[in-house]
């Protein structure tokens, strides 16, 4: 399930968001931006030219690039590590954290252009659940849940303001997301780019462990 964690995310806990057929599916672009295709056949390349507009940009996570047909361009390649949890839970206090809803739409959009964790939408907290530190009114922190299959919830946007780095707010709302993921019975995952080893070096301290390699690949349609 986890091979193709977009693709089987799409056909089942969120089909209410697919877009595209038993070829390509895709999540609406005020969501985020990843999408899937079945296979690299030229019939899912042919179903992905009618969900993608011209000038539009897609993402998705493969284990190698393929050859692609014409009319697509690559715009990005981000070597990924996809993690899975396996640890245990501590209990540290989460009265810090509150729970963010579509009214904090902006906030949260902001605060992802700043720290670049990666697609995030005006709509993406439609995905699950998304937590949030405050400082004085201001969101500093965040954590949540995107991609979702059957016994498998992924953890995603997690950003923390620069000013506030350094207070440990990562590891608490990651912590907070895991703890809510499992009592529901499911197994926590996350992408993180490869070079960014601060960040796999806090995963790994909190019982996640590197799963495959792949590669986030930005297609845009020409």
């Amino acid at each position: 399930m986890l091979d193709h964690c977009i693709w089987n995310s799409l056909s089942t806990c969120h089909v209410s968001f697919a877009e595209g057929d038993e070829f390509a599916k895709r999540f609406p672009p005020q969501v985020t931006s990843l999408a899937a295709i079945r296979d690299f056949s030229a019939p899912s390349f042919d179903s992905l030219t009618k969900l993608v507009a011209p000038g539009e940009t897609a993402i998705f996570f493969w284990d190698l690039l393929p050859e692609l047909p014409a009319g697509w361009t690559v715009m990005r390649e981000v070597p990924l590590a996809q993690m899975v949890w396996s640890g245990s839970l501590d209990s540290r206090e989460e009265n810090q954290i509150v729970q963010l809803s579509i009214a904090d739409a902006d906030e949260m959009l902001s605060l992802t252009e700043l720290t670049k964790p990666g697609p995030f939408g005006k709509r993406t907290s439609e995905l699950g659940t998304y937590l949030g530190i405050r400082d004085n009114g201001r969101l500093v922190a965040m954590a949540g849940e995107r991609l979702r299959l059957p016994g498998f919830t992924e953890v995603s946007a997690v950003c923390t303001h620069p000013e506030f780095q350094g207070h440990g707010f990562a590891r608490l709302l990651i912590s907070a997301v895991i703890r809510r993921i499992t009592e529901r019975g499911d197994v926590p995952f996350l992408h993180v780019a490869q070079v960014n080893t601060r960040a796999i070096r806090v995963y790994e301290e909190l019982g996640f462990e590197t799963r495959i390699l792949q590669i986030a690949v930005g297609l845009r349609r020409d």
